[in-house]
């Protein structure tokens, strides 16, 4: 079964609603008291903390997909209920992040999101729908039909002069931290700019908002800390505003992966400016 681009719309539209019901109740939550706990599998902070309010997002998603699931017999696949391998079987399945960014919503600081794809079995996305409850923020994006903000087309900004490293709080510690950003430098007209506070999705569109910018994870052997939920969103946006979303080695993301849903075994490379793709890599490497 091939979707329609109607029918792309339509799903799109359900996406859409269920990423501002989540928000909203996230939102909500975020004022309340809630319980933090932890999960192994990660090698970082971020990646082993979970709380109540993922698994109370996840459940509004899963309610509001459910009509199209049964129409469409879709797939599904999401951070918080265990890989059943029916992506494997169906022609298109749902990539849900109910709370990506876990850290900063605990510590109830920007950077948190709800992350919400269509993936087909080939591992392409169809859809990609990131909304950001701090200020209401939508960004999605139809394969074909372009992305948009706030439901208004979505084209990358003017570039500015700064260079913007987007990374995790953990680079900031890591023992090539300063010589990758020394690196960076010469490829910047001024000094370059660090944003370090986000969640995977969040990132990806800060990439975008600060154009020229980067967002790159290296490959790595263990899990944590990269899975298909999410990128699988932000690819399909920066796929539609003509930015560059790949593996580090410059191979297609896989957001379908047969061996597990980690997706750092090739590390990403996030860009808003083509031509320094290529010096990117040469510095990072």
């Amino acid at each position: 079964m091939k979707l329609s681009p109607e029918q792309l719309h339509e799903l799109a539209d359900f996406a859409i609603k269920a990423a501002r019901r989540a928000g909203l109740l996230i939102a909500q939550k975020s004022k309340e008291h809630f319980s933090v706990n932890m999960k192994t599998g990660g090698d970082s902070l971020a990646s082993q903390v979970f709380t109540e309010v993922d698994l109370a997002s996840e459940q509004v998603i899963i309610e509001t997909l459910k009509p199209t699931i049964e129409q469409y017999e879709l797939a599904l696949l999401s951070e918080e209920t265990t890989d059943d391998h029916s992506r494997f079987k169906k022609d298109y399945f749902w990539c849900i992040d109910p709370l990506d960014g876990t850290l900063p919503f605990i510590e109830q600081t920007d950077g948190y999101s709800v992350s919400i794809a269509l993936v087909d079995k080939n591992g392409v996305a169809h859809i990609g729908v990131i909304y950001n409850p701090v200020d209401g923020t939508l960004y999605h994006a139809i394969k074909g039909q372009g992305a948009f903000k706030n439901n208004k087309q979505w084209l990358l900004p003017v570039p500015g002069t700064n260079l913007t490293l987007v990374c995790d709080r953990s680079f900031l510690r890591n023992k090539n931290y300063q010589a990758t950003t020394d690196k960076l430098q010469d490829l910047s007209l001024s000094d370059i700019k660090i944003i370090s506070h986000g969640g995977a999705a969040m990132n990806a569109m800060w990439v975008i908002e600060n154009h020229p910018a980067i967002y790159f994870k290296q490959a790595k052997a263990e899990s944590g800390g990269g899975s298909l939920w999410d990128y699988a969103a932000s690819s399909c946006i920066f796929s539609e505003i003509g930015a560059y979303a790949r593996s580090f080695n410059g191979d297609a993301l896989d957001l379908n992966r047969k061996e597990s849903t980690f997706m750092n075994h090739k590390g990403i490379l996030y860009t808003t400016d083509h031509e320094i793709v290529a010096s990117i890599k040469t510095l990072l490497i």
